[in-house]
């Protein structure tokens, strides 16, 4: 059984995938996809994967409010799919908001630059004291 902070690894290389999908005329299956990540299905991430995908527009929105002079598009698919996980979990899980931020903060070290995971916990943070608190 894998960790949570490893699910949320694995939603986020989903959530890398369907971008690079969504940019190409390639069919993919959001399900295959999960699958070829996960040796057994797991609730988390499939819920986690498709709640993204069905809030994304407010996600997105939510996103550009915070991001001073960018916009989520304007990220590098990592990224938008770490700070998109980290929003979605804010806005719309029972994850205690410092776990979430903690999370996605502990994914971008991994794999963003500096700059950018203080950004995303710039970000993150202010959508926790304004919308959230």
């Amino acid at each position: 059984m894998k960790k949570r902070s490893e699910l949320r690894e694995i939603i986020m290389k989903v959530l890398y995938q369907i971008s690079i999908f969504d940019g190409t005329d390639i069919d993919y299956n959001v399900d295959d996809l999960i699958k070829e990540q996960l040796e057994v299905e797991n609730e988390f991430v499939h819920d986690t994967v498709y709640g993204i995908i069905n809030h994304k527009e407010d996600i997105t929105k939510i996103a550009n409010k915070y991001l001073k002079d960018w916009t989520i598009d304007r990220l590098n698919k990592v990224d938008s799919a770490i700070l998109m996980l980290g929003i979605y979990e804010l806005m719309y899980t029972d994850t205690p908001s410092v776990v979430s931020i903690n999370e996605s903060i502990e994914l971008s070290k991994m794999y963003s630059e500096e700059a950018v995971t203080k950004m995303i916990n710039g970000v993150l943070d202010k959508i926790y004291h304004e919308e959230i608190k």
